[in-house]
C-alpha cells in the first residue's frame, strides 16, 4: 500500500461511511490526525507512515484531533463526528501508524548492528503537537519494513535532503550477515547465463533473481548509506569505514556524539592506518573510562610517556581495575569458557599484567592528580 493508495482507500471509507465528498488534500489531513498531528506537514516533518507492527504511533485514541481537524476544514460537525467515529477504526484494522525517522534508525541500527539500545531511551513518548502513548515494539517484523507506504515515506523524506532517512533506507538495505539469507554461488551462475540471453526456468530463473535482487539491494545499500555519509551523519560516515574502508570520517570530525563508542571509532582508524586517529579516540574512550583503552594507550600509544601512563593506570585502579594483574583463564579448544562439570581437554587464554618502571615523586603525584580530576569527571557524566 502506497501513501497515494493509503489516501484514495480513506476517502472511498469515508465518503461510503458519511455521505460526504472531500477533498484529497483533506484526506491527508485526516489521516495525519488520526495519528495524532495537527497537520500532514507536521508528520511529514520527521515521520513516515507505516503498514504493520514497525510502529510508534498507532491512531486508537485520536478521535478528538480527527473531529476537530474535519470542523478546521469546514466540514459541518455531523460529518466531523462521524468521520472522528470510523477513520482511526478504520486506520487500525488496516494496521496503519507512524514513526519519527531517528526512532526507526536507532531501532534497526540495534536489528542490524546490535548497537545497544541506548537510543530507545530517546524514544518520543508523545508528538510535538499531541499527547500520544507510544506503541513502538524493539520486536518489529521485519516484513513491515518493505511496505511501500514506509518506503516511500523515507525515499520522499531523502529526497529533500533528511540524512536520517538515508541512513534508514542504507539500514533496510543492508546485507545480511546471516549467510541462509544469501542467494548461493550456483546463483550468480545463473545470473550471468541470463544476461548472456539465455532464457531460464523453473529454479534457475528463481536463483537468476534471487542473486540480482541481492546485487540491486546491495547498490541501494551503498547509495543511501554514502548520501547520509555526504549529509553529515555521524553513524553512516562510521559504516562508510567499516564497510568501505572509506576515511570522511576521520577527515571530517574528531569529536563523537554520546551516544557513539570511542574504542570502536579507534579500532577503525587502526584498520584505516590511521594511527593519530586511533590515538586521539583511544585516549577519549580512556578518559570515559574504558580501562581497556587505558590498557591499549599503556602498551602503545602512550608508552613513551611514563606519566601519562600512570596517570591511566591510578585512574583505572580508581574505576576498580588493577591493571598491573594477570588475567588467565581455562578454555575450551573453541575458546569458550572451561566447564569443570564437562571436562575434557582445557587450554590457557589471558594476558599478562602491564608493568611500568618506577616513577619519581613529583611526577607520580601528577600523575594521581590528573587520574583523580579524570575519575571527577567520569562520575560527573555518569550523575549527568
Amino acid at each position: 500500500m502506497t501513501i497515494k493508495s493509503l489516501a484514495f482507500d480513506a476517502q472511498q471509507y469515508l465518503e461510503s461511511q458519511t455521505g460526504t465528498t472531500f477533498k484529497r488534500g483533506h484526506i491527508y489531513e485526516l489521516l495525519a490526525a488520526s495519528l495524532g498531528f495537527n497537520s500532514y506537514a507536521s508528520l511529514c516533518a520527521d515521520h513516515v507512515f507505516t503498514h504493520g507492527s514497525i510502529t510508534s504511533q498507532r491512531p486508537a485514541k485520536h478521535s478528538d484531533t480527527v473531529g476537530r481537524r474535519c470542523l478546521e476544514l469546514n466540514y459541518p460537525p455531523e460529518t466531523a463526528l462521524g468521520v472522528a467515529r470510523v477513520l482511526p477504526a478504520h486506520l487500525s484494522e488496516r494496521e496503519i501508524g507512524a514513526i519519527r525517522i531517528t526512532d526507526l534508525v536507532a531501532h534497526l541500527r540495534y536489528e542490524t548492528h546490535g548497537v545497544p539500545a541506548h537510543d530507545f531511551d530517546e524514544f518520543d513518548d508523545e508528538v510535538d503537537d499531541e499527547d500520544e502513548v507510544s506503541t513502538f515494539d524493539p520486536w518489529f517484523d521485519r516484513a513491515s519494513l518493505a511496505s511501500p507506504v514506509l518506503l516511500e515515506g523515507l525515499t520522499t523524506a531523502a529526497e529533500k535532503g533528511d540524512a536520517n532517512a538515508h541512513y534508514a533506507l542504507a539500514l533496510i538495505h543492508a546485507p545480511s550477515d546471516d549467510p541462509f539469507d544469501e542467494p548461493s554461488s550456483g546463483s550468480e551462475y545463473w545470473y550471468n547465463e541470463e544476461r548472456k540471453g539465455r532464457v531460464l526456468t523453473g529454479v534457475e530463473k528463481e536463483w537468476a533473481d534471487a542473486y540480482s535482487a541481492t546485487l540491486n539491494r546491495g547498490e541501494k545499500y551503498e547509495h543511501h548509506l554514502r548520501a547520509a555519509g555526504a549529509l553529515g551523519h555521524e553513524a553512516a560516515l562510521l559504516e562508510m569505514a567499516e564497510q568501505f574502508s572509506d576515511p570522511a570520517f576521520f577527515e571530517q570530525r574528531t569529536a563523537l556524539s554520546s551516544g557513539i563508542d570511542a574504542a570502536y571509532v579507534a579500532d577503525l582508524a587502526e584498520e584505516l592506518g590511521r594511527p593519530k586517529d586511533a590515538w586521539r579516540y583511544w585516549t577519549m574512550a580512556a578518559q570515559q573510562g574504558d580501562t581497556e583503552a587505558m590498557r591499549e594507550l599503556i602498551e602503545g600509544y602512550d608508552r613513551s610517556n611514563l606519566q601519562q601512563c600512570w596517570t591511566w593506570f591510578y585512574l583505572a585502579k580508581r574505576l576498580g581495575t588493577d591493571l598491573s594483574k594477570d588475567e588467565y583463564r581455562a578454555i575450551n579448544e573453541d575458546g569458550s569458557d572451561y566447564d569443570d562439570d564437562v571436562g575434557g581437554a582445557a587450554y590457557v587464554s589471558g594476558r599478562d599484567g602491564v608493568v611500568l618502571e618506577p616513577i619519581e615523586g613529583d611526577q607520580d603525584a601528577a600523575a594521581q592528580r590528573a587520574a583523580a580530576t579524570l575519575y571527577q569527571a567520569i562520575e560527573a557524566s555518569y550523575k549527568a
